[in-house]
């Protein structure tokens, strides 16, 4: 037992201090450009140059990554990344500390996908619920350890301090991983695809796509209905603040502790879901994860109070472990590895751009009308979606898709 978890646990701890060190970096990088330009839209740009970045970067990813060994790959970035964050103190002017990020957020959103499929190739199948809810447990702690660790760093030193941290775990993860098995030793990748230009390997890749969803409506299905899930979350968190202290005219000291709720919330349903996922079943884990998410985005929205508001808080954030988990290994046992990451790339473009549509959509629907009917009417149509997916996930007929993966 202890010989079958050594790498899938070395791994834990790469991932672990790479989550730890993005938390301590982007919070110390949001300070960094306020205190340049004393300006709350010059930081809130940064948010969109790393979702416009994720969107420009996913549209052809997913073509570089299954035609490269993914352990080299998931070093050249994490290294990359370092370089980049190094340099960034170094420099005072907004572009380049965009362009920088622009950079910095597209290496991490190739790094993502490669580093789920060398998850998938490495972990053994039995293994990967447990894996995922761990994997789970280490982004909650890394959600609630991050920003404490760069409050603290804040209160000895400077930013560039946190910037520099995050450098150095990058690069301690990237050490980590050279120590991890190359189980793609024995595959060839570039070689075969070196007649073609990258633009016709391009369409290739999207036609490949389409023809895997169209053979697999059933897989296509579940990663539609919870793509829509996260579509509607992101929609609805982005108005977050304003309902809480325009609608239910919480102070920000209390809008904090529904923060810390929250936090306290993921924490607390990563541990239960680590101690269960092996006795529940991948379906129920999506299904009932995703139905007590929404109902939680239902508590919250509908609240009157705040005693009612941080109970949804702290459902929603306590289901989404969940949630995740039974996905993540949904999607590890029915995606071809060999082809998972332009599948995987393609799929989050489209969750992207969506995420950006609705996203706008809300915000404006909220000028013209109300905050409230805004969030109420999303979270009811997200209880509505978790609901099918529930029953799409139990049907008897599609066990199989639970049970007999790649």
């Amino acid at each position: 037992m202890k010989k079958t978890w050594r790498y899938p646990v070395i791994l834990l701890c790469s991932i672990g201090i790479s989550s730890v060190g993005e938390w301590i970096y982007f919070i110390a990088l949001n300070l960094i450009v306020l205190n340049l330009t004393q300006s709350a839209l010059a930081v809130s740009s940064l948010y969109t140059v790393r979702a416009i970045s994720f969107l420009l970067t996913n549209f052809w990813a997913g073509s570089l990554i299954d035609r490269f060994n993914k352990k080299y790959l998931m070093i050249l970035l994490n290294i990359f990344q370092a370089v980049l964050i190094v340099t960034l103190p170094f420099f005072s002017s907004l572009l380049w500390i965009y362009s920088l990020v622009f950079l910095i957020t597209a290496a991490s959103a190739i790094y993502q996908p490669a580093s789920t499929i060398y998850i998938t190739k490495l972990i053994p199948t039995a293994q990967r619920k447990r894996f995922n809810a761990l994997r789970s447990l280490l982004d909650s702690g890394a959600f609630l350890t991050g920003p404490a660790i760069a409050g603290l760093l804040f209160m000895l030193g400077t930013p560039y301090v946190a910037i520099y941290l995050n450098a150095a775990a990058l690069f301690l993860s990237a050490c980590i991983t050279v120590k991890m098995p190359n189980i793609e030793v024995h595959e060839q990748f570039v070689r075969h695809t070196t007649k073609k230009l990258f633009y016709q390997l391009w369409l290739d890749d999207w036609k490949m796509v389409i023809r895997f969803s169209f053979n697999n409506p059933y897989i296509m299905l579940i990663c539609l209905l919870f793509s829509m899930m996260i579509v509607f979350m992101t929609a609805t968190d982005s108005l977050e603040a304003a309902f809480a202290t325009q609608v239910l005219a919480l102070s920000e000291g209390k809008y904090g502790v529904l923060v810390s709720v929250a936090g306290v919330g993921v924490l607390f349903g990563s541990i239960v879901n680590s101690a269960i996922v092996e006795r529940v079943s991948t379906a129920w884990l999506i299904g009932m994860g995703s139905i007590l998410t929404a109902l939680g985005y239902v508590i919250f929205t509908a609240s009157l109070t705040f005693t009612i508001a941080a109970l949804g808080c702290f459902l929603l954030a306590f289901a989404t472990a969940f949630a995740n988990t039974g996905f993540y290994t949904f999607y590890q046992n029915n995606i071809p590895p060999q082809s998972m990451g332009r599948i995987g790339s393609i799929y989050s473009f489209f969750e992207a751009i969506f995420s950006i549509i609705l996203t706008v959509l809300f915000g404006i629907i909220a000028e013209w009308i109300t905050i409230r009917l805004v969030v109420v009417s999303a979270s009811w149509i997200m209880l509505m979606v978790a609901v099918i997916l529930l029953c799409c996930n139990i049907q008897p007929a599609k066990r199989h898709f639970y049970q007999n993966p790649f």
